[in-house]
């Protein structure tokens, strides 16, 4: 139990340290981030969550309900549509701001350039705070197809995707004149909901295990939507959008490695 607790905090966190890490650029670049750069980086978290949602969510939510015999689909396909639905309502009513746009999204608001720009990633980990926490509590129920090193690779891969998330965000705020320790700490900050929505799900573990295949799905939807609605579109855009597709070709390989060598 002792073993299984401290698996669950370190693969909790994590992905917040990969935030923290890609936030931290901004002392170490005096500039934006060259657009190169960040074309790579954004087709690699692609990459990763693509990977990720397939092989440590779909998978083993269709593998959970085996039993069904031809069925056994149905869990995975309705909580995966569901997960799609629940992030397309958060970005309509949430007001936002990505990364290189002009105009923000959603309803209108008061808040700050910088605060709608927070609140776009906190969008974005929202889903890959539940990936974690719902891994983490199938590989502690037992659910099939679900290890804790399989829980671990998950975290891992998020987590390495989660670099160029915080540098994607804190540079801006740095080129927008904010000084570097703040731009390092909205960066920090707004990979938090992750630790945090992870946990909710573990505590609640107990009284979701028997929907759990459809939370596995569900969290591959909402993260699946962030790839189709932001990163590939914004990694697409301009110039230089080869690099994209070799970052993603890159992150699909190394979480789908990750994920089959620490079952």
């Amino acid at each position: 139990m002792v073993n299984e607790q401290m698996v669950n905090i370190i693969g909790l966190f994590i992905p917040l340290l990969g935030t923290m890490l890609g936030s931290a650029f901004v002392f170490f670049m005096k500039q934006d981030m060259p657009v190169r750069l960040q074309k790579a980086l954004l087709g690699f978290a692609s990459g990763v969550m693509v990977a990720a949602s397939v092989w440590s969510l779909l998978i083993p939510a269709i593998e959970a309900e085996s039993a069904k015999g031809p069925w056994a689909v149905m869990p995975a396909a309705l909580g995966f549509l569901l997960g799609i639905l629940f992030l397309l309502a958060i970005d309509e009513l949430t007001p936002h701001l990505h990364v290189g746009a002009t105009s923000p999204e959603g309803p209108r608001s008061r808040l700050s350039r910088t605060a709608m720009l927070a609140l776009a990633v906190t969008i974005h980990n929202l889903p890959e705070g539940m990936a974690v926490g719902v891994v983490l509590a199938g590989a502690t129920q037992g659910t099939a197809g679900l290890s804790l090193s399989a829980a671990i690779a998950v975290s891992l891969g998020i987590a390495i995707q989660n670099i160029p998330e915080g540098a994607i965000i804190s540079m801006p705020m740095r080129a927008a004149g904010n000084s570097r320790w703040r731009s390092f700490l909205i960066g920090s900050l707004s990979g938090v909901v992750e630790p945090i929505g992870g946990l909710l799900v573990i505590l609640l573990a107990a009284w979701l295990t028997p929907i759990l295949p459809y939370l596995l799905a569900f969290a591959a939807g909402a993260m699946l939507y962030v790839v189709v609605e932001e990163l590939i579109p914004e990694a697409s855009q301009g110039t230089h959008s080869n690099l994209s597709t070799i970052g993603f070709a890159i992150g699909f390989v190394l979480m789908m490695i990750l994920d089959v060598v620490l079952v």
